[in-house]
């Protein structure tokens, strides 16, 4: 029989449970399990078990069209925490499998909490990840699509025991693909590996007024105003942002220079709003004060989808060359005319992976590449079609693997003068976005389609981590509240519509679902931070890949590179351009740490 093995590059073969939930939606917080399967595979890859059943949450079960699970078909089906037990048995001490591995193992885990246990999975695989890290040449990664390229015969897509049959199938073709390749697995470390270190704050209210400016001592508030609130109040904090959100008033978490006024009773508490207010120049009123004013805030201008943001100050992308989302166009009746196709150059539909050199050198072979067409890898993938050697790369590890698969090795030279030859596509071509360039995102159709995810994947690293995070941010680049602050200890925004996933070590994932931000937000900011002493010059290129979130089709890809001490990168923003999207990749890197990166954006982080 055909058994299920591990790379060579790994310790040892693990043993598996692969799992599948059919669910009532798409948010753990908010939604149940309403059918679930395992399969156990051992060492040898031999299936040692098979458990499967459906579930009555007691809950509205959702999509049905989608699952075909009714009320009826779940009703006398056990209770979650009937199955728990076993459930636990099958996945204590495997690697849990799964499809979008961190949808199935966020509601396991709130399943398991329910029910007063916990998940008991301490590592687990993605199939999409292991994948896209594979560069499988498919138009996307979805289960049935990466069956058909494995072989593997699906009978019925979202039954849960079919779908884990399948997924047993797909991870048995993407193993014996990452032999191959000598590509280590992307293994995740469960649960995550840190705690928030942000508090929580009171729920955000969207203000439905843009903001007037500073509050002049003397004057009125108005309608769309900035306010924040620092130290001890008479009124309990929640009664006092009621009030101010009622009048229509904007409360923030956090001072920035956007900030119209700053409520503070105690001026010397020395508290970090107060702080920046004096840095700033934020007008501050005390609580009694700014009470007394509620009653008369005058009208304010409502926001809407046409409205500009003023321009901002630092730090500043790079802009592209038909304006930037500061100086946003006036709507449009009508979509503009299609781009013209990208002209053939010598590099068209290849994929190059650069080995050895310094940073610096590196980079610069890497943005030759995309100006003569094609595309930089970051890994060996099976889409790579060509390598350029630099000196230093003889002793990169890859290199026996790269000649055992044949690919051609190139000196610097040939990309003096790379010769034209045809190529092969292997997967879907995506426009290559070198720094600073922008791509529109096409609009939704038949309801669908708004879902937007941000792939980012690096070179594996031994000295340090690599987090991705998200801002969704205002007219004035501020978050609404901290919790629009998406990274590792919060990976969740209010709503659900911008949702970070780590797929393993080097590679996490941002989704956004335009159709769900609230109307306030007027981009999402995609940046990376380094985690540890090193700087970007030293974990060298970010890939970045840009597909639908529906079904993981590409969209556009690009390669950056920020230069030597960074450690920050802001990598990619989704912003409103009139009443349509855009995307840029913005590649922009800063000597400070995400700490730093946050307070710019608004988020309040004491020290």
């Amino acid at each position: 029989m055909t058994v299920i093995t591990a790379p060579e590059t790994t310790d040892r073969t693990p043993e598996w449970a692969l799992v599948d939930v059919e669910t009532s939606g798409l948010r753990a917080a908010e939604h149940r399990v309403l059918s679930l399967a395992v399969i156990t595979v051992d060492e040898a890859g031999r299936q040692t078990g098979e458990f499967s059943t459906l579930l009555d949450p007691g809950c509205d079960p959702g999509p049905v069209e989608v699952h075909g699970l009714t009320r009826e078909r779940l009703r006398g089906a056990p209770r979650f925490e009937h199955v728990a037990g076993r459930v636990a048995e099958l996945l204590q001490g495997r690697v849990m499998v799964a499809h979008n591995a961190q949808f199935d193992y966020d509601f396991l885990a709130r399943e398991f909490g329910a029910a007063g246990s916990a998940l008991p999975v301490s590592r687990r695989l993605c199939t999409v990840a292991l994948n896209r890290r594979l560069g499988t040449p498919t138009d996307n990664l979805r289960l049935g699509t990466l069956a058909a390229f494995y072989g593997v015969r699906q009978l019925q897509a979202h039954d849960a025991l079919d779908d884990t049959r399948v997924l047993a199938g797909v991870l048995r073709g993407s193993l014996a693909e990452a032999v191959r390749l000598g590509v280590s697995l992307p293994l995740v470390d469960c649960p995550p590996r840190r705690a928030s270190q942000y508090r929580p704050s009171i729920p955000k209210t969207p203000c439905a007024f843009r903001n007037p400016g500073r509050w002049q001592p003397g004057g009125a508030l108005v309608q769309g105003m900035k306010v924040a609130v620092t130290g001890e109040t008479g009124l309990s904090r929640e009664e006092l942002v009621a009030e101010a959100v009622t009048a229509g008033l904007n409360v923030m978490t956090a001072v920035s220079k956007h900030t119209s006024v700053l409520v503070a009773n105690d001026l010397s508490s020395g508290s970090a709003k107060v702080r920046r207010a004096v840095s700033e120049g934020v007008p501050v009123l005390d609580e009694a004060g700014f009470r007394a004013l509620l009653p008369t805030v005058r009208a304010g201008a409502a926001q809407d989808g046409a409205s500009t943001a003023p321009a901002r100050s630092a730090p500043t992308p790079v802009p592209e060359a038909t304006g930037t989302p500061a100086a946003a166009a006036a709507p449009v009746a009508a979509a503009p005319p299609p781009r013209p196709a990208a002209p053939v150059r010598p590099l068209t539909g290849r994929r190059v992976l650069v080995l050895g050199g310094t940073h610096p050198v590196a980079a610069s072979v890497r943005t030759r590449v995309v100006e003569l067409g094609g595309s930089a890898a970051v890994n060996l993938s099976a889409n790579v079609s060509d390598v350029v050697l630099l000196p230093g790369g003889e002793a990169d590890r890859r290199l026996t693997r790269i000649g055992t698969l044949g690919l051609i090795v190139h000196e610097l030279a040939w990309l003096d003068a790379p010769q034209w030859t045809t190529v092969e596509a292997s997967g879907p071509q995506a426009p290559v976005l070198p720094r600073g360039g922008v791509i529109d995102l096409p609009a939704p159709t038949g309801g669908t389609g708004s879902r937007w995810q941000v792939d980012v994947s690096w070179a594996q690293q031994t000295r340090c981590e690599v987090d991705v995070v998200a801002f969704a941010v205002d007219e004035d680049e501020q978050v609404s509240c901290d919790e629009d602050f998406v990274f590792y200890g919060a990976p969740e925004n209010p709503g659900g519509s911008v949702l970070l996933a780590m797929d393993g070590p080097t590679e996490q994932s941002v989704t956004v679902d335009l159709a769900a931000l609230p109307f306030t937000t007027r981009k999402v900011v995609v940046a990376a931070a380094v985690d540890g002493t090193v700087d970007f010059g030293e974990v060298g290129a970010i890939e970045l890949t840009v597909g639908r979130g529906d079904d993981g089709g590409p969209l556009a890809q690009a390669t950056l590179d920020a230069a030597t001490t960074e450690r920050t990168m802001l990598l990619a923003e989704l912003y409103r351009r009139g009443p349509s999207w855009r995307l840029r990749a913005v590649g922009q890197g800063f000597d400070h740490g995400l700490d730093a990166l946050a307070r710019f954006y608004g988020v309040d982080i004491e020290g």
